[in-house]
């Protein structure tokens, strides 16, 4: 039992209400959280970010997204980095060491919807597009147009590395 100080009233604040998944699309959006955080299993960490959506009728709402920087599977932790590397190529930040440092950028985000898995219901996925794919972020099209290391953006790959056989 939790005796609280004083009486709770909750006729004057707007109950939590469930969850609603962002249709599949794409959106314009900036990272306006992050921090490292550690795994439910104490065996890792990962980038929590927490996105903002900037336009349309979804302005306002919140995405959000995990990097497994730290972990013990060298293709968990592969793929995590390859898509930090999206997201510093979608915000021209191509040398980063504080997670602050992508935050406040509008990029353009591919969001879908994963189906339910493991007991867990539907969820949305973010794919952070790079300027070569038609979603140039202000502060990435000076690099874009120079070439600089574009050519080597994730979502130039042929197939992902957990696809790969052998």
């Amino acid at each position: 039992m939790a005796r609280f100080d004083a009486a709770f009233d909750a006729s004057g604040i707007e109950p939590t209400t469930a969850y609603e998944l962002l249709p599949a699309g794409k959106y314009r959006a900036q990272i306006v959280e992050s921090e490292m955080r550690v795994t439910r299993n104490g065996m890792g960490q990962f980038l929590w970010l927490m996105l903002d959506i900037l336009d349309g009728p979804h302005k306002g709402r919140k995405i959000f997204d995990q990097l497994n920087l730290v972990n013990p599977n060298p293709t968990t932790v592969e793929i995590a980095q390859r898509t930090l590397s999206a997201i510093c190529h979608a915000t021209g930040k191509m040398q980063v060491s504080d997670s602050e440092e992508l935050h406040l950028i509008p990029v353009t985000i591919q969001v879908t919807v994963r189906p339910p898995k493991n007991g867990y219901g539907e969820s949305n996925a973010i794919r952070y597009m790079t300027p070569e794919q038609g979603a140039v972020a202000p502060q990435a099209s000076k690099h874009a147009q120079t070439g600089g290391d574009a050519a080597a953006a994730p979502a130039k790959m042929a197939s992902a590395p957990w696809n790969r056989k052998g």
